[in-house]
């Protein structure tokens, strides 16, 4: 049987970890809402079609410098969401992962005997790689708008 001194030593180190991480607590009486990670992935798929080689599609070449070229024929793609509106669900489904983890981590705290400590880990552990490839996307975004904004006309 694990020591309860053992206990409270993973507490500790939990909470520190928490504190490094200086992410505010959000409230836990929300309930989570919105399409997870994977579901958003398979819009986007749906969306797109099978991905097939450029030989197959039967393209004729190139009529201007760099490749660009008006779409013939092309079907119209319907209700496409926006880049700011895909951006958005990103930043909730993150949020919302933080916000699952945080409430798992309370309950394990408060002694929950349906949590145990390796669920707790492994949610923390999800939020923490789910906001960091979020941060990652925002570094990316701001580059290629300085990129941009310092292009000469």
């Amino acid at each position: 049987m694990t020591d309860r001194a053992d206990i409270q030593n993973v507490l500790g180190q939990m909470r520190s970890i928490r504190e490094q991480m200086q992410v505010p607590r959000p409230a836990m009486e929300q309930p989570l809402q919105g399409p997870s990670f994977e579901q958003q992935m398979q819009q986007v798929r749906n969306q797109s079609g099978p991905i097939r080689p450029e030989a197959e599609l039967n393209l004729p070449p190139a009529q201007t410098p760099g490749g660009i070229n008006e779409a013939e024929g092309m079907p119209p793609m319907g209700d496409v969401p926006s880049f700011g509106e895909m951006f958005k669900s990103a930043v909730d489904t993150v949020n919302d992962t933080q916000m699952a983890a945080s409430e798992i981590a309370t309950r394990y705290e408060q002694g929950d005997p349906e949590v145990d400590l390796p669920e707790v880990m492994i949610a923390l552990q999800k939020s923490s790689v789910s906001f960091q490839a979020m941060t990652q996307v925002r570094n990316k975004m701001v580059e290629a708008y300085k990129e941009i904004m310092n292009m000469p006309i």
